[in-house]
């Protein structure tokens, strides 16, 4: 499904990472290429680099001027097109708020849960609707009731750990629609509920993931605590990309170990290579 151009580059990566410019750009030889898929275009081209021995493909979630809001973002391009490239295992760290006070800023937490409170996203690729490429989506129901790849999540923890920033192990990502931080109201509710962080863009990147079959795993970086869970004035945009900035260099390091510590492609053993059941897509995978 990929065009004439991208037919040839269909192996040349392992892993994705989807994130921001922060976490390729200072790599050497990094490749640039432009990926289309049956669904448009993907957030901005595809950026190949190696790590550690590993060739991984780099995509900007949000564009490379960070010009897309979590509302409009292509999740169902961005996987399709790091499929394409030969990628069948996906990190993708994020900023989230903290819903917890034990949770503030600079924390880092590997979620194992997630809630969808989206309201307007594209989800499935089981939609029914002709390929552009040819080819109808059948009806499939694949199972997210463990949403992350068990083997990236404990392939995560351990690379953490391994640079003396204890994570923590587990929790629900709540993913609200965006672009605006939730209400004081909302952010006690996410609370009462027991969850442990929220964001914009944890949701559909884990399940669109599943339905490609790849391994897919979440790596939050607190970056304020949510309204709720603050006295304050509540999060501001600026203060969100404070905190980020302030922990690129390290959360790139955790994310760099950790692909360097993920299994090859051919030896994944886990639930996610298998999430079709065998079940006819209706359409070739890429």
């Amino acid at each position: 499904m990929a065009n004439t151009e991208n037919a040839e580059i269909a192996e040349i990566a392992e892993i994705g990472v989807i994130g921001g410019s922060g976490f390729y750009s200072f790599l050497d030889d990094v490749t640039e290429i432009q990926v289309d898929t049956p669904y448009g275009p993907p957030s901005d081209s595809l950026f190949l680099g190696e790590v550690a021995g590993r060739r991984v493909a780099f995509l900007p979630r949000h564009g490379r001027g960070h010009h897309l809001p979590p509302h409009r973002i292509n999740y169902r391009a961005n996987l399709w097109a790091l499929r394409s490239v030969g990628a069948r295992q996906v990190l993708g760290p994020c900023a989230v708020g903290g819903l917890r006070p034990e949770y503030g800023p600079g924390t880092l937490l590997v979620p194992d849960q997630l809630v969808d409170r989206t309201k307007a996203r594209a989800q499935t690729y089981f939609d029914g609707l002709p390929l552009s490429g040819g080819g109808v989506p059948n009806v499939v129901h694949v199972s997210l009731a463990d949403p992350y790849c068990p083997t990236g999540r404990k392939v995560a923890l351990e690379a953490a750990r391994g640079r003396d920033w204890e994570p923590v192990d587990g929790g629900t990502l709540v993913v609200i629609e965006g672009p605006r931080f939730s209400t004081r109201a909302e952010s006690l509710w996410h609370q009462a509920q027991g969850w442990s962080a929220v964001g914009m863009t944890g949701h559909p990147e884990a399940a669109l993931a599943r339905e490609l079959e790849l391994c897919y795993t979440s790596l939050n970086l607190v970056t304020d605590l949510d309204a709720g869970a603050d006295t304050g004035e509540g999060v501001s945009h600026e203060e969100v990309l404070q905190v980020f900035a302030a922990n690129v260099d390290r959360l790139r390091g955790v994310l760099f170990d950790a692909v360097a510590a993920l299994p090859p492609n051919e030896k994944r053993d886990c639930l996610c290579t298998t999430a079709l059941g065998g079940m006819d897509p209706g359409f070739a995978m890429p």
